[in-house]
């Protein structure tokens, strides 16, 4: 048992895993009785290249051994004048993306809330367009663009200026959000004004591992366009590597007006974000927008080293392909062992979920999966998928492992 503790009740992740957690390494985390995890979580996406790997790590304590700058405000330093040379050169410039790069603060959601802000300065219009199971991050501007109800219902004030669409699958695919968002801007009175902008997960994360079609993102990119709407990308989870490219639009062949990123940019699941936009969006004032934690040079120092390391080639996005294919497989196999259980496998890259009919039993599986040193966490609506998301760099023998710990699970909670 753990014991008592002056935390606040708002604590979730801990009641799930009851136990004290002391290192972590690879693919695994430790307890400090001595029991091995394997993490199929990743920090909810922040930790794509593992837990402390030994590159960035060696990286990380050189720098602070060196003295190097840790706080700077926007201040100049070589800690992220580095790390803007080598995004630039590996990231931006081999996709021919013109983008500019704000550092808006520690956290997703803060690169949101830029996002969100620029394009309404930029446009000087007011509403923009979300998705049904939509996830953006917990500030009151995120949230107005979240779907989760019991996620909003915490703001405790009006959440507006939102126009509120189906995403691609929703409703098993019945109602498109796409013809309907183009119809009404056609449609004098509709009562729809004109957006300052979309934003769009190109696969939803927390609303229970939704992928969207490429045809539909761009079919989506191409509405924006005639509109003159701007695109804004939510690639905070799935950006980094996580369904094998860099960017997760990029298989969708579009280039979004501006790009959230957050969790594994920094390599080492520090605290860093970035909004990426086209240069000619760049209409901020010096201090316009800022954050005193919007310069951490310590996770612009391990994703400077997660770039070099992981970034320089294509290996790691076609390592990802190849496991995509090797989790569609198994995932699709225990779908077909537990049809009476299982309405669904889907996800891309290394991010997968499993829908149940019975929402109660994905937290039963997570809770059997726990119990034998595996940990996923769930997601949707009514928490009714299993979530699972290993670090990109667990080897084949861990994800054997995982996927098998995860058979055994499934059949422990549905009782066969």
């Amino acid at each position: 048992m753990i014991a008592p503790t002056i935390e606040s009740e708002v604590r979730s992740y801990c009641r799930n895993w009851p136990v004290v957690f002391d290192h972590g390494r690879g693919s695994r985390l430790f307890a400090r009785d001595g029991r091995s995890y394997l993490d199929f979580f990743a920090g909810a996406g922040a930790l794509n290249y593992g837990h402390n790997h030994p590159v960035l790590k060696r990286a990380l304590l050189d720098y602070l051994e060196q003295d190097g700058v840790t706080h700077s405000l926007d201040m100049l330093t070589a800690a992220k004048q580095d790390f803007l040379t080598e995004f630039a050169s590996r990231v931006l410039g081999p996709r021919r993306l013109d983008y500019r790069v704000q550092f808006p603060g520690p956290t997703g959601a803060n690169s949101v809330e830029a996002a969100l802000k620029l394009a309404r300065k930029v446009t000087g219009r007011h509403t923009v367009v979300a998705f049904t199971r939509a996830f953006h991050g917990m500030s009151l501007g995120a949230l107005a663009v979240t779907g989760n109800a019991a996620v909003r219902a915490g703001a405790g004030v009006p959440l507006g200026h939102t126009w509120r669409i189906p995403y691609d699958g929703f409703a098993d695919g019945r109602v498109s959000g796409l013809t309907l968002l183009d119809t009404m801007l056609a449609d004098s009175s509709s009562g729809m004004d004109l957006p300052a902008a979309v934003i769009v997960e190109t696969v939803q994360g927390e609303g229970g591992v939704n992928p969207a079609r490429a045809t539909w993102l761009a079919d989506l990119a191409e509405l924006c366009a005639r509109h003159e709407i701007l695109l804004i990308v939510d690639d905070i989870q799935m950006g980094c590597g996580r369904t094998g490219p860099f960017f997760s639009f990029e298989h969708a062949g579009i280039t979004p007006d501006i790009v959230c990123l957050s969790k594994s940019i920094s390599g080492y699941g520090l605290p860093m974000s970035l909004t990426l936009f086209r240069t000619e969006l760049d209409v901020w004032q010096p201090g316009e927008h800022n954050g005193t934690f919007r310069g951490n040079n310590p996770a612009f120092v391990t994703a400077t080293a997660a770039l070099k390391e992981f970034w320089t080639d294509s290996r790691l996005e076609k390592q990802t392909a190849e496991r995509d294919i090797l989790f569609e497989e198994h995932l699709t196999e225990l779908a077909g062992r537990y049809p009476a259980q299982l309405a669904a496998s889907r996800g891309r890259g290394l991010v997968w979920g499993l829908a149940f009919r019975e929402p109660r039993t994905a937290g039963r599986v997570a809770r059997e999966a726990f119990s034998r040193g595996l940990l996923v966490e769930t997601a949707g609506p009514v928490d009714e998928v299993v979530k699972l998301m290993p670090s990109l760099t667990s080897t084949d023998e861990e994800l054997s492992e995982g996927l098998g710990i995860l058979g055994e699970a499934v059949a422990a909670a549905v009782g066969c």
